[in-house]
């Protein structure tokens, strides 16, 4: 049997499927996150081989049986020649990936599952953030997004962050009021924001559960909070930042560009978030406007692994069928 071996790799979790060469879906696997830049290049292509191996032989009874034509594997951080490099080093290891391989950062999924246009840009923002962009010229503008260093602020892990800090200055009189500071420690199993701060410092409390408290700043805005809607505030600042960079570096300010919106943080659909977006982006990138996608990024990765079979559009339209629900 012939199949297209495809995943995803986030900061939350990895999504793996194999398609039939049809672009129906054969079988399809969620884990949680293991993407190269936490566990390392060899260890990701590793979990990979047993993931596929695992849907090989509950399709096809052995692995043996499954032939991979097409591999596409896109994670979270590849975003450097030299980790897509290594990662693709790794991965010819395994014979999946040696008669067809694309490798690329999670970000190119979002943007190919959004848009068919030539002129592009895409901003994620999930656990963290990215954004790519391409124009009909074949020009592309990439960030490093690798945190702190590379001028990054925002995603699920920052607002949760947020949440946390506000809450613990307004606990102890060094920050204004908030709603936050009834909000957070009861999502963490505590008591108190000393509680929570405590938890933290003997390491109680894993610092992995911080993006799950990116809701309650949503929660606070509904309740009418000035903090959690400053924060709002300025996570829409960053994602048109990144939208008026990319549009810029192109050279394509003015035209009528889709700016494609994706990652956990935005398929939740925040209204107060969304209206920002749409009011910022209005006035600082004319022309542009936003295209809000909610299927699983693996949706993405599927389109790209066709696209360079040169699928008809009937198979695409398969593809997009078979990996657009969670």
């Amino acid at each position: 049997m012939d199949a297209v071996f495809v995943a995803d790799g986030g900061g939350s979790k990895t999504d793996v499927a194999l398609l039939g060469l049809d672009g129906s879906l054969l079988a399809r696997r969620r884990s949680p996150a293991f993407p190269p830049y936490a566990v390392g290049a060899a260890k990701t292509t590793e979990l990979l081989d047993a993931s596929l191996r695992d849907m090989a032989a509950e399709i096809a009874g052995e692995p043996a049986d499954v032939t991979v034509t097409m591999a596409a594997l896109c994670f979270a951080g590849l975003d450097w020649d030299f980790e897509k490099a290594e990662f693709s080093e790794q991965a010819h290891r395994y014979p999946w990936a040696r008669n067809g391989l694309i490798v690329d950062t999670d970000t190119y999924p979002l943007l190919r599952a959004g848009t068919d246009e030539a002129t592009a840009v895409a901003v994620i923002c999930g656990t963290g953030m990215n954004c790519v962009g391409r124009a009909a010229d074949g020009k592309t503008a990439w960030f490093a997004a690798i945190g702190e260093t590379s001028g990054d602020w925002g995603g699920g892990w920052t607002l949760g962050m947020e949440a946390i800090w506000h809450a613990a200055r307004a606990a102890d009189g060094r920050g204004p009021a908030t709603s936050l500071q009834q909000l957070v420690p009861p999502a963490l199993g505590c008591g108190s924001m000393d509680e929570v701060t405590l938890g933290f410092h003997t390491g109680k409390l894993d610092e992995t559960i911080v993006r799950q408290l990116a809701p309650l700043i949503f929660d606070a805005v509904e309740q009418g909070d000035e903090v959690a809607m400053s924060v709002v505030d300025r996570q829409a600042d960053e994602i048109v930042a990144y939208a008026s960079a990319a549009v810029k570096r192109l050279g394509v300010l003015g035209q009528r560009v889709p700016v494609v919106l994706g990652g956990g943080v935005i398929a939740a659909r925040h209204e107060s978030l969304l209206r920002a977006i749409d009011a910022k982006l209005a006035e600082q990138v004319p022309g542009a406007h936003t295209v809000i996608v909610t299927d699983p990024p693996v949706l993405g990765t599927g389109l790209l692994a066709f696209d360079a079979l040169g699928a008809a559009p009937d198979v695409l339209a398969r593809v997009r069928q078979s990996l657009s629900t969670a």
